[in-house]
């Protein structure tokens, strides 16, 4: 199947003991089905770095009601260091392996989560679910603009649970946020503004080597494009480049983006998008994308969304390094994912109310696991995360970053997926795949 054919067919078919606290009650709720044990979920775990061992030690900690069947990497030192992590939790060992194949062609496997780098989120995530498995995957769901929908349509096709890991849209701090909103605390949100403000440091360049030893590297490359083997082209600084990342704007910002999305209740996609980006500071620096950019999403209705991300700074903007401002008729609410929010309200800014003592600083990672293991016993796909809601978000950074590769103004037609008279742009909206991997 050709990879235009794939797109038309696609685009047009249909803190710990506070947490474990929390944790429980969500739980509690997820297995409300009356049967006094859970049903053990067997996972297997695609992808053992950064953000995985977070994942593996909340389920371990959380005593959750999991059996993980399978560690699959390409770095068998990862590998080992994730078996680590699980320690004692389960009486049998996990399975071992580099080729995510094995896992989700096991059929005691019920569900997967996928922390691989977001090239191989797609093509795993689309296997996974024609294999009958449900599916978390790591933030942002998509690499290029085009898998969103794929995953849309594979989730419906075999009808497969899919949690994007936006983890704040599961915590207290965001319920309790929501509600003010929903009540009309500042009005009609009109604007959202979100943004990425954390120190970041050149990366000189290196010569390429080789790979350490026992790396199946052509596999960790799979659908990029072959390149020689470059320690900055691998674990932690992948993200620096665009056969495998999608720069700071889909790594943190995703989250914030996702956020603004969500505070902006906006449910459609963007009409007029604006981009620039510069390098302010990392001069020399080996990676392919700019130390910051500034983005405008204007939607049909009117309705804004911008984006920026600052390298330069470790003060935050209104106390956050990673946060969000919705601009309403009545007043505006600071939010960020860190697990607060505090709103300002009148013509003077007169503050009101705040995330409650007992929930600051939840960010929603055992809220969101649970959203996803109940939706995997109860067969409910509607999960805070669904492929529906990260798409939406995830193409604000493909939508952003075509923008700013091409004319820095561009207008998008949410009908056709395309953009209107920019060929060049369009392009950016999808890849291709390296044989024999891809979707």
């Amino acid at each position: 199947m050709s990879h235009l054919t794939t797109r038309r067919e696609f685009l047009h078919q249909s803190t710990e003991t506070a947490l474990v606290t929390a944790a429980v009650g969500t739980l509690a709720s997820a297995y409300a089905s009356g049967a006094e044990t859970p049903e053990t979920v067997n996972i297997g775990i695609i992808g053992c770095g950064g953000i995985m061992t977070h994942h593996v030690k909340g389920l371990v900690s959380r005593g959750e009601a999991v059996s993980i069947a399978w560690l699959c990497d390409v770095d068998p030192a990862q590998i080992e260091r994730m078996a680590r992590v699980m320690g004692r939790h389960q009486s049998a060992p996990a399975k071992r392996t580099s080729r995510f194949e094995e896992v989700i062609e096991d059929k005691n496997v019920d569900a997967v989560i996928i922390a691989t780098p977001h090239h191989w989120h797609a093509p795993i995530a689309i296997a996974a679910m024609e294999n009958g498995k449900d599916t978390y995957i790591e933030k942002p769901i998509s690499h290029v603009f085009d898998e969103g929908p794929m995953i849309i349509a594979a989730a419906q096709k075999y009808d497969r649970v899919v949690q994007q890991g936006s983890q704040m849209r599961s915590s207290p701090v965001t319920e309790q946020a929501g509600q003010l909103l929903a009540e009309g605390i500042i009005g009609e949100v009109k604007v959202a503004r979100a943004w990425t403000a954390e120190m970041r440091s050149v990366v000189k360049p290196v010569p390429d080597s080789t790979p350490p030893a026992g790396v199946d590297y052509d596999r960790w490359l799979g659908p990029a494009p072959k390149h020689a083997f470059n320690k900055y082209r691998f674990h932690q600084t992948w993200r620096l480049f665009q056969d495998y990342g999608n720069g700071e704007i889909g790594d943190d910002g995703i989250h914030d983006l996702d956020m603004a999305t969500w505070g902006l209740g906006v449910d459609t996609l963007p009409k007029h998008i604006t981009a620039r980006g510069s390098h302010m500071m990392l001069h020399g620096h080996a990676g392919e994308y700019p130390d910051n950019m500034h983005v405008s999403y204007e939607y049909p209705d009117g309705r804004l969304l911008i984006y920026e991300n600052y390298p330069f700074t470790s003060y935050g903007l209104h106390g956050f390094d990673n946060g969000n401002v919705f601009y309403g008729t009545d007043g505006y609410m600071v939010f960020s994912r860190r697990g607060a929010f505090s709103t300002f309200l009148g013509p003077k800014g007169k503050p009101g109310p705040t995330e409650h003592k007992e929930i600051r600083s939840q960010t929603g990672y055992p809220e969101h696991m649970a959203d996803f293991l109940g939706a995997v016993r109860t067969r409910n796909r509607d999960t805070h995360a669904r492929p529906e809601i990260a798409h939406r978000s995830c193409a604000l950074v493909h939508l952003g970053e075509a923008t700013y590769r091409t004319t820095g103004q561009l207008e998008f037609d949410s009908d056709s997926g395309q953009f209107v008279n920019c060929v060049e742009a369009d392009a950016l909206l999808t890849k291709d795949y390296r044989a024999p991997y891809g979707v």
